[in-house]
């Protein structure tokens, strides 16, 4: 069946919900990823310990447990709005603890926020769903990108920077003021208030086990499903264990905050900004199922950038071309490869069918991310470098199932 375009909204107008919502997702998790994990390695916090923040982002993957319930109850925003004060609270409570010795509070309180940012994920990955057309989705994705990581910026970088100027409190309430505005927004705005479309009212198959069931159903009736999860699984497992190790990396190779703020903007953030748009510019002209290889290609090349800045007698500005290569290629990868998880969802499920396929590739995220904190500490950084290249391989091997699954949801069939 044809879709029918979204009513009320231009193109230009879901792009612009889609870069608010989008940035909205990249201001905690760059908070998590790229702050607290700087931030406990200057209070002298071991590598093993920092790989915990990758086991409390387990809560990313495991949305699908309530997935479900935002598919049932409620409107979209009725889930972000209180997910996104929760992660204000969190954040000011941490700012509070962030001159105090690292405790199971500070943990206990990183654990709050991971669950709230991924409940807001939920939500945001569900709209968006619901307010796209398949055509659309290619460049949606290329924004989505480039949002995601003006909030990291906002929330990596930035603070780092300012936490060299203001110290870990002030910084740490800056950003949990970011996220109450852009709560207001959300709340303020009629364009994150749409109805469902009407695909995604009709009867889902009963209530409880009997939607679940009639879920899961929908999403296996694509051809090769089994191999798409393998492939799924796999196709950002050298990005997951590289990126848990950059932050630690650029720290011990004797940078300030201050250093590695300016940099993760300038060599990192900014570059992922174009690449999220080129990845999508690409993915809207080629189509998702020719991106899907070739900037997965690019992209696992690229992590060679940083097992060059790690080898002995490595020239110590050699990391900058990495975190420059690395970014660019790594988010046009990605634009592609959300674009392609996005095209398996069935609007009636979407916040089930997206937290199910993100758990997916979540859960080999989480799981690289920790096994890289041993795995820096075992073996040096060069090595572990060249094995988070290696990770990205096998996923080239399934393309030849994978691939034609794509081009069959992009003709409409």
């Amino acid at each position: 069946m044809p879709e029918q375009p979204r009513s009320g909204l231009s193109t230009r107008m879901k792009m612009l919900v889609v870069f608010v919502l989008y940035f909205a997702e990249g201001v905690p998790f760059g908070f998590v990823y790229t702050t607290l994990s700087f931030y406990l390695r200057t209070r002298g916090v071991p590598l093993e310990q920092i790989g915990i923040l990758s086991l409390l982002g387990l809560a990313w993957s495991l949305k699908v447990l309530w997935s479900p319930l935002a598919d049932r109850f409620g409107s979209r925003a009725a889930w972000l709005v209180p997910a996104q004060a929760a992660v204000v609270l969190s954040m000011l409570a941490l700012a509070y603890l962030a001159d105090s010795p690292v405790t199971l509070a500070f943990w206990v309180l990183v654990g709050i926020l991971c669950l709230a940012s991924a409940t807001q994920d939920l939500a945001v990955d569900a709209y968006t769903i619901d307010l796209l057309d398949t055509r659309e989705l290619g460049m949606a994705n290329g924004i989505r990108i480039g949002a995601y990581r003006v909030g990291l910026i906002a929330s990596g970088g930035g603070v780092l920077i300012l936490s060299d100027l203001l110290g870990w409190s002030p910084t740490f309430v800056g950003v949990g003021i970011i996220m109450a505005a852009l709560a207001l927004t959300v709340i303020a705005f009629g364009p994150f208030h749409l109805p469902r479309p009407q695909e995604a009212t009709a009867d889902p198959g009963g209530k409880g086990w009997a939607q679940i069931k009639e879920s899961v159903k929908g999403l296996m009736a694509h051809p090769n499903m089994g191999i798409i999860i393998v492939f799924i699984l796999t196709y950002k497992a050298g990005d997951a264990l590289l990126g848990a190790m950059v932050s630690p990396f650029w720290k011990d190779l004797g940078f300030s905050g201050a250093q590695f703020g300016v940099a993760s903007i300038t060599v990192g953030k900014l570059p992922a900004i174009l690449g999220g748009f080129l990845g999508g510019v690409f993915t809207a002209r080629w189509g998702i199922s020719r991106a899907l290889w070739l900037l997965g290609l690019f992209q696992a090349i690229s992590i060679l950038g940083y097992w060059a800045a790690a080898l002995p007698g490595a020239w110590v500005y050699t990391v900058y071309l990495a975190t420059l290569g690395e970014s660019l290629a790594g988010q046009m990868g990605s634009a592609a490869f959300m674009a392609f998880l996005m095209s398996l969802c069935d609007k009636r499920f979407s916040a089930s069918h997206y937290a199910f396929l993100s758990m997916l590739f979540g859960l080999s995220g989480r799981f690289c991310g920790y096994l890289g904190g041993w795995a820096a500490a075992s073996f040096g950084y060069a090595t572990f470098f060249f094995l988070s290249f290696l990770a990205a391989l096998p996923a080239f091997a399934l393309l030849p199932w994978v691939l034609p699954v794509v081009r069959r949801i992009e003709e409409g069939k």
